[in-house]
């Protein structure tokens, strides 16, 4: 019964996760709908200070979309392991494209395409090689794990790397290296998805009918969310505001998920009970997702598809004929000449010198 309710709960998360991309990704859809619907009206648009967008419905349908999927992704973490819920969400960034190549005009390109079919391998490769049995199941267990030797030894380093990199790094650096402010939100990321995944088991004991609301736990967990998703908002919006968006999007989520999936080996142990060949499945699929999300945004403003790859090779064909034919007619003109030339000797020379001077022609022509 257990190993069923493990299984259970398992593809619960799954597809709390999978939905939480479906409802994110589409919720950027619906916002640009809006804000470009009011452009055309000729209304003040929101980089420029207008709230116009208060009264555009499709801009609230993209609002509750993006908080219908950030709770769908809240609750997940409360069922499927951190190790699967927290890749998946570059499904999200998959579902934008696509969308957007269908609703907004904007192209897909072919490194776009190849990005969205890797996207999707290594997710469903994460998918077979997660771990499914669940490890932590109360507050009462969550407790023990926080007071562990080797997740307090983590957390402490993950609070000291951000105060250096916030009170020391970030005032030098910030403003001109990319990986300042996106390796602040990624160190606490991985604080944060800790306390949602607490959050998430005493919401489960809640709804079971237990009385979380005296658990000091339960309120550390709840400020200590505040905190760590505060921090993350101001730091990552310094990033974008300073840094093209699409390098701070693939480099964010490869820092972030790789965060979270070195505190999830140590705090919930969700890797103690993979094989070998699951953890090889795990993180060759956490690759793939990691190239196709690059791809997905690095290339996204070069003109490239199958027509213009074919254009291309075409082209190619053509000078390949070509250069064989000059490279030939070439020959033909120097051995057109030396043929001349021999005959001239012939003609002048005497029999012996003759065959002498053909002979020393055909040596050195074979030496070169």
């Amino acid at each position: 019964m257990g190993q069923d309710r493990g299984k259970y709960d398992f593809y619960i998360g799954l597809g709390l996760a999978i939905s939480s991309s479906i409802f994110i990704g589409g919720s950027f859809i619906l916002k640009k709908k809006g804000l470009l619907r009011l452009a055309r009206k000729g209304s003040m648009r929101a980089g420029q200070g207008g709230h116009a967008y208060l009264k555009e419905w499709l801009w609230w349908a993209g609002l509750l979309s993006m908080g219908a999927g950030e709770a769908a992704n809240f609750a997940a973490y409360a069922f499927a392991p951190a190790t699967l819920v927290t890749p998946l969400g570059a499904l999200s960034v998959l579902v934008s494209a696509v969308l957007s190549s269908y609703f907004l005009t904007e192209r897909l390109n072919l490194h776009g395409k190849l990005g969205c079919l890797l996207s999707i391998l290594g997710s469903t490769t994460m998918v077979i090689h997660a771990p499914q049995e669940e490890e932590i199941s109360s507050l009462e267990h969550m407790t023990k794990k926080l007071v562990d030797p080797g997740f307090f030894l983590f957390a402490t380093l993950v609070i000291i790397v951000a105060l250096i990199f916030i009170f020391v790094v970030g005032p030098r650096h910030g403003q001109t290296n990319i990986l300042v402010y996106i390796t602040i939100c990624s160190v606490i990321g991985a604080l944060s998805v800790s306390c949602v995944k607490g959050l998430g088991i005493a919401i489960k004991e809640a709804i079971a009918g237990k009385n979380v609301v005296r658990s000091p736990l339960a309120w550390i967990l709840l400020l200590g969310l505040v905190a760590c998703v505060s921090t993350q908002i101001n730091y990552l919006n310094k990033a974008l505001d300073i840094f093209n968006t699409s390098l701070v999007t693939p480099i964010y989520y490869v820092f972030f998920t790789t965060s979270v999936l070195t505190c999830s080996a140590i705090l919930f142990k969700e890797w103690g009970h993979m094989g070998a060949d699951d953890i090889i499945g795990t993180l060759s699929g956490f690759f793939t997702i990691i190239v196709g999300i690059f791809l997905l945004h690095a290339f996204k403003d070069v003109s490239v598809s199958w027509a213009s790859l074919a254009v291309s090779m075409r082209k190619d064909e053509r000078a390949f004929p070509a250069a064989n034919g000059m490279g030939s007619h070439s020959t033909y003109e120097l051995l057109h000449n030396e043929s001349t030339e021999d005959m001239e000797e012939r003609e002048i020379g005497l029999p012996f010198d003759s065959v002498s001077r053909r002979n020393g022609a055909m040596t050195s022509s074979l030496d070169h």
